[in-house]
């Protein structure tokens, strides 16, 4: 399935648009982080995806299809929204909410069928909440509550899930629960939108992000929208990119620095003098090194060697591509296969030569 926003344009006032000649779109299996600073436009998109709100100009469309003629119950056994969790007053138990999900499968007067129940208790035993099912609403943490919404959405089978802040106000752990919860959808092939107020969390799992900003947005891949440049730019906030560095893996991660005044027109991508880099990828599986090897094969324009070891007993490949390219598109490649599962990776550059400027 596609979902797509067609030149989207959205006013409260006359005159003051929130968002203005937007067009993205994501599919089956894509991960879609939507960020910007307050007031930039992020729920109101959700909103107007959905169909909460209209558009002053443009569409929203499901497989090229405007979601104004979509039947109601129709687009939500396709669509699941899950909103902020800001607290739920509510008698209903865990489980109960949960089933609720299923109105657009069983009828809003049915009763639910034990097939109903069983599919809700194995759902939540996957998200691992089968022990909040008898707990209250009303009684639940906020990182608790925000997966039962989440189970609640799923129950419904959708083929896109849109998210609105889901690991906002969360500890550490429950952050993980959903930003895991999110990619393991994701690659089981479900469409995921959210939105975010973490910018790390784009760059460490959403293969696309959506940027917004007083000034305009930027549509594409992670690497190339969520730059200290662009973030400067949309938040007022001078940042560092970095890397940590652990035993299996490397990730990247934003460091806010000093705040700044934003304005300006974010870029994408931005060519600077070639540099030799070695990207190093571990892998394991043939289908992680197919999917490896798909990926360098795109970027063979800037490739000057490769070299693939295979360790026998572990089952696992060492590839190493040798790169002469702009650093921005070797960047954009390093997190690419960073987002592939089963994979490892780590990019070395070359010293730059005195005379250029650093990138």
């Amino acid at each position: 399935m596609k979902v797509s926003v067609e030149n989207g344009s959205f006013s409260y006032r006359k005159g003051r648009p929130v968002i203005q000649n937007l067009d993205f779109s994501a599919g089956s299996g894509d991960l879609v982080a939507i960020l910007g600073p307050n007031g930039a436009g992020k729920t109101t998109l959700l909103r107007c995806i959905t169909g909460f709100l209209r558009w002053s100009g443009g569409r929203s469309a499901l497989d090229g299809r405007d979601i104004r003629s979509i039947p109601t119950r129709q687009f939500w056994r396709r669509v699941a929204y899950v909103p902020q969790a800001r607290g739920v007053f509510s008698s209903l138990t865990a489980e109960e909410m949960v089933l609720l999900g299923r109105t657009n499968r069983i009828g809003v007067f049915s009763v639910p069928k034990p097939a109903d129940l069983d599919r809700v208790r194995a759902l939540m035993d996957k998200l691992r909440i089968g022990a909040l099912a008898g707990r209250k609403c009303s009684e639940l943490s906020g990182g608790e509550l925000q997966m039962v919404l989440i189970a609640r959405a799923l129950a419904a089978e959708p083929e896109l899930l849109i998210l609105d802040e889901p690991e906002s106000g969360l500890d550490f752990r429950n952050q993980l629960i959903v930003l895991d919860t999110m990619s393991r959808l994701a690659a089981d092939g479900m469409c995921c939108v959210f939105n975010t107020h973490y910018p790390a969390h784009a760059l460490a799992r959403a293969p696309k992000s959506l940027l917004l900003s007083r000034g305009g947005y930027l549509f594409g891949e992670t690497g190339r929208v969520v730059t200290e440049e662009n973030l400067e730019k949309a938040f007022g906030v001078k940042t560092a990119i970095g890397e940590v560095e652990t035993p299996g893996k490397i990730y990247r991660d934003i460091i806010p620095l000093e705040i700044t005044d934003p304005g300006g027109s974010l870029s994408g991508r931005k060519d600077g003098p070639p540099r030799a880099a070695a990207v190093t990828v571990i892998c394991i599986g043939a289908a992680s090194g197919g999917r490896v090897g798909a990926l360098l094969r795109e970027y063979r324009r800037y490739l000057t060697g490769l070299t693939e070891i295979p360790c026998r007993e572990s089952g696992a490949s060492v590839i190493t591509a040798a790169f002469d390219a702009p650093p921005d598109e070797i960047v954009a490649l390093s997190h690419r296969l960073g987002m592939l599962p089963g994979v490892s990776v780590k990019t070395t550059w070359a010293p730059q030569n005195r005379s250029e400027s650093p990138a």
